[in-house]
């Protein structure tokens, strides 16, 4: 047989585990000790927009809102160049939108008010259950989908990896302080969704490669069903983040967090499904009996047709 074109990914699979491990415990070490931290969405607070006559610099409003003592405040252009979003966390004034506007008229700016809303904590407490929640129904579905398409050994290598994507994508936010808001955490959903597909494609061949290649060699068989995937793996993660990184570079502060969110994903998910899962089929020693489709039970009183009689 000749042999296949194929680069050896499972003999650096035990430096790959160790570096998995790693990376999900210092996640899980920095969700446990240092918390994440929730945006206005999860904690409450204010958010206030206001309508300027003409285009207005949003450092200049941001410097405005410092001086007069508003510190931890989000600014940002919402629709056009001329309508401000500001989001305050933890206030609960019912004036607060005549207080912002008070501040921003000292210099003589025509502003006026177009909206001052308050986001309870109890309905932020409630926006992270069922966040949480979401995921992990997510979760579920996918390996109970991956188990009937596939084999039950597939779908723990295809949950482990969406749950590794998932914990060190959000461990990322709780070491770096970036603010989690519900445009993350459409984000994380988002990789399980984009890991998947990547994990099920290179599932896909392996299942394939198990019937055609004659070898008992499941690291081979796996090496070159990751070898063949390749390419296209590395051609849809890259075009996918240079979007990502357009829209973390122009998008403004509303789509920071959404863009960081998944391009560690991403990164994370492309690596996962390369490594992770397969690790896991290995260590579940996968074989091609495991994908043999069961044999048809024989009908009482009928008697197999002897193979020399079917030519």
């Amino acid at each position: 047989m000749a042999e296949v074109k194929r680069i050896p990914f499972m003999r650096y699979r035990k430096i790959a585990a160790a570096f998995s491990i790693t990376l999900v415990l210092l996640s899980l070490t920095s969700i446990a000790f240092q918390g994440l931290n929730f945006g206005l969405d999860f904690t409450g607070g204010s958010e206030v927009q206001v309508e300027y006559a003409k285009s207005v610099d949003i450092a200049s409003v941001r410097s405005q809102l410092q001086a007069a003592g508003y510190d931890n405040v989000m600014v940002q252009n919402f629709g056009s160049d001329r309508d401000i979003l500001m989001r305050l966390q933890n206030t609960e004034s019912a004036t607060i939108g005549d207080d912002i506007l008070a501040v921003l008229q000292k210099d003589g700016s025509d502003v006026k008010l177009s909206r001052s809303e308050f986001v309870g904590p109890s309905v932020g407490e409630e926006l992270r259950e069922k966040g949480g929640l979401a995921m992990v129904l997510a979760l579920i579905i996918v390996m109970i989908y991956i188990a009937f398409r596939f084999q039950i050994k597939f779908s723990v290598g295809a949950v482990a990896a969406l749950v590794h994507d998932v914990i060190i994508t959000v461990g990322f936010f709780s070491v770096t302080r970036f603010e989690v808001d519900l445009t993350v955490l459409a984000a994380v959903l988002a990789v399980i969704g984009y890991s998947l597909n990547d994990t099920i494609v290179v599932s896909d061949r392996i299942r394939e490669n198990f019937r055609l290649i004659r070898s008992d060699d499941v690291d081979y068989i796996i090496d070159v069903s990751l070898t063949q995937t390749l390419d296209r793996t590395l051609m849809t993660s890259f075009t996918t983040m240079v979007v990502l990184l357009a829209l973390l570079l122009v998008g403004g502060e509303l789509n920071f967090g959404f863009s960081v969110a998944l391009l560690v994903g991403i990164f994370i998910g492309t690596y996962s499904s390369v490594y992770v899962a397969a690790n896991v089929k290995m260590a579940l020693n996968l074989t091609k009996e495991d994908l043999m489709p069961p044999e048809k039970p024989k009908e009482d009183g009928v008697e197999e047709i002897p193979s020399w009689l079917k030519d």
